[in-house]
């Protein structure tokens, strides 16, 4: 007999498929004295851990400038919900540096996954049961293409308030230093 047979962890159907850098919101109960209570997080998942006593995760979130993880094991039953918000573009397994960073230079570029087209398809011929899998393939691409489109217009966006923000500094140097040139 096997020790790992006999400590066998079941896990908690409730929890999504997580990676770091997702931005992940957890519900989970608390007990306060003699009530119990929903408590929503939301935050970045920093690690995962998978190991034989079913794994953890740990999810970190800054508010009000302090940084705040919080430790979750993938079989609690104190864990109510765990849903994926959006799925961060990251390198690494392990995103320590992240605490380093402030709160701008800690956002992560949203990765984009072919599994959304593949998800789009599927829900439709469950719909319909017989689809035109050419109309179907072509709707998806398209859906894909406009929320990318969308991503990079964001993104253009925030380059030119940074530009317009890196000017203004630019403006107010100058006329600072013309009128200690005129004094």
């Amino acid at each position: 007999m096997d020790i790992k047979t006999v400590s066998q962890v079941k896990p908690n159907p409730n929890i999504a498929q997580v990676s770091p850098g997702d931005t992940v919101r957890v519900s989970f109960r608390v007990k306060e004295a003699n009530r119990e209570r929903l408590q929503t997080l939301l935050g970045l998942v920093v690690r995962v851990r998978r190991g034989a006593n079913g794994g953890n995760f740990t999810v970190r979130r800054v508010t009000y400038a302090v940084g705040v993880e919080h430790t979750f094991p993938f079989a609690s039953p104190l864990l109510e919900k765990v849903e994926v918000v959006r799925h961060g573009k990251v390198r690494r397994a392990k995103l320590y540096y992240i605490r380093r960073l402030s709160a701008k230079e800690a956002r992560l570029k949203e990765r984009r996954e072919k599994v959304v087209a593949e998800v789009v398809i599927g829900e439709a011929a469950d719909e319909e049961g017989t689809v035109d899998e050419v109309e179907v393939e072509q709707a998806a691409v398209d859906e894909v293409e406009v929320e990318q489109a969308a991503v990079d217009e964001v993104e253009v966006q925030e380059d030119i308030v940074g530009e317009v923000a890196a000017t203004e500094v630019e403006v107010e140097q100058a006329a600072a230093e013309e009128t200690e040139r005129v004094e």
